[in-house]
């Protein structure tokens, strides 16, 4: 084995436990652990936060909606479309109604955002059914907690649906139809579970006077890296009247902001895991004070200038390491306490989520020990070049 390496590891381990080089290097590797955590968790929680809504949203909203540019009605059949799905088996289409209704019970009433969905298209809401069954039949309606809680409703409740398009019109014969409440359900999304309801298509057809046509399509993928490709090659390929707009072109406002938080927050907790840094750069730096007697001795034994920066080199790369991985099983123990019991909760108005998400990634824990070793190795560089100056005369002067 490397004898720099071997006399490295024996004074950073040495038995005296009072020693500065070992204070320094304890000091050092937790200073550094502390900082490669808190990058790591505030990672972790970014990623967390933006994988939940990302989810969250595209479960209502599907990855894609096809629909008309002025929001008219469609016919059912786009041939064009199915030939360009046929390259992507994975595709589920759904077909659907979105409109404006008035829901109303008794003397309450409230404006409401209704949409009529396929059998098969609210495999979705399953998981976010808290009362009742994710069932459309006909005659039978979902709608969110916070509406059913705004209007005392619950599940098996009658309520009666008005086409706000044929009350705004004056000649027209307003439509309406009786619905019993089937279920109801919970997403944290406060836009939708306080205005979204849902009804079978054919309800929605008679409702709004769509008669065979729809509002558009919607668009899942169980592989969401071709979202961008189909997207493209589905706005290249349909003509107008037709729109192609992904759920995040839908909620652009809400994603650029999410991005344009990330670097400030990485930026103002990376400078934590800077200060370890500088701490290996003191550490070491008081090392080579303290050690500078030994410094004398191994080059008068004979040990080469090279090989006395290599002890110092390694050292640092020691503290690097161990640092790193320490704040990155740190930032995995922290993270595995929230996600089992939920210690941290956010105000779900504002952040949609009730818990503080955390999403661990493989590649970004490798990725931020990589960094944190590289960034010690660079700052063990100094004080290595400062021990290889040091000449052993001056060094044992005073011994």
């Amino acid at each position: 084995m490397n004898v720099s390496f071997l006399l490295a590891l024996r004074q950073l381990s040495s038995a005296q436990k009072g020693t500065f080089t070992r204070v320094a290097a304890i000091l050092a590797t937790a200073g550094l652990a502390v900082g490669i955590a808190s990058l790591l968790v505030t990672l972790f929680i970014i990623d967390g936060f933006e994988n939940t809504l990302s989810t969250k949203i595209a479960d209502f909203d599907g990855h894609l909606r096809i629909r008309h540019y002025l929001q008219r009605p469609l016919e059912r059949n786009i041939s064009t479309l199915d030939s360009t799905l046929e390259l992507f088996p994975e595709v589920v289409k759904h077909s659907f109604i979105q409109e404006s209704a008035l829901l109303r019970k008794g003397i309450l009433a409230e404006g409401v955002l209704a949409e009529g969905l396929e059998a098969n298209g609210v495999e979705f809401l399953e998981q976010i059914i808290v009362d009742g069954k994710a069932n459309l039949v006909s005659g039978s309606v979902i709608l969110g907690q916070r509406l059913a809680s705004k209007l005392n409703l619950k599940v098996g409740d009658k309520i009666v649906l008005f086409d706000l398009k044929s009350m705004s019109n004056f000649n027209s014969q307003r439509r309406l139809k009786s619905f019993i409440i089937s279920g109801l359900f919970h997403s944290g999304l406060g836009e939708y579970d306080q205005s979204l309801i849902y009804l079978s298509l054919k309800d929605a057809q008679f409702l709004f006077d769509y008669e065979s046509r729809i509002t558009g399509y919607i668009l899942r993928l169980k592989n969401t890296e071709n979202i961008e490709n189909l997207s493209t090659i589905l706005k290249n390929s349909l003509p107008y009247p037709y729109m192609v707009m992904s759920w995040k072109e839908k909620n652009r406002a809400l994603f650029k902001w999410m991005n344009i938080q990330r670097w400030p927050i990485l930026f103002i907790f990376g400078l934590i895991a800077v200060v370890g840094i500088v701490n290996i750069v003191s550490a070491l730096t008081m090392i080579v004070v303290e050690k500078i007697s030994q410094i004398g001795i191994f080059a008068s034994l004979g040990l080469s200038r090279r090989k006395i920066q290599e002890i110092f080199l390694y050292k640092g790369m020691i503290i690097g390491l161990s640092g790193s991985v320490l704040g990155a099983f740190l930032a995995i123990l922290l993270a595995g306490i929230q996600i089992n019991f939920e210690v941290f909760s956010l105000p779900e108005d504002i952040y949609f989520m009730d818990q503080v998400p955390i999403s661990i990634n493989i590649g970004t824990i490798i990725s931020i020990i990589l960094l944190g070793f590289f960034t010690s190795l660079l700052a063990s560089l100094w004080p290595t070049r400062r021990a290889g100056k040091i000449m052993p005369a001056k060094a044992l002067k005073y011994e």
